[in-house]
């Protein structure tokens, strides 16, 4: 698991690294974001995990592969993400 990867690109539109959760759905996958946070109060780092749905057109992504997904606008109810890249594949 990796932080969070924000990179700044000229159109405004944010990027996002995880891994793969799920690809039981037809062209979607479900991307596990992991966030190392400090507490406010007591300044222990802890790990937020946030999913995200991307939308996988040729349905290339696996089940535990690093992937990068790129914001988009709205595909479905719960889709706003869509798939850039595979970065690294499930051993």
């Amino acid at each position: 698991m990796s932080d969070v990867v924000e990179t700044p690109r000229e159109n405004g539109r944010k990027v996002r690294e995880g891994v793969v959760i799920s690809d039981k759905m037809e062209q979607t996958i479900v991307v596990a974001i992991v966030e190392k946070v400090r507490h406010p109060r007591y300044g222990k780092t802890v790990q937020r995990t946030k999913k995200l749905y991307a939308h996988d057109a040729e349905q290339t992504a696996k089940v535990g592969d690093r992937v990068q997904v790129i914001e988009t606008r709205p595909l479905s109810k719960l889709k706003h993400w869509r798939l850039e890249s595979v970065l690294e594949r499930a051993r």
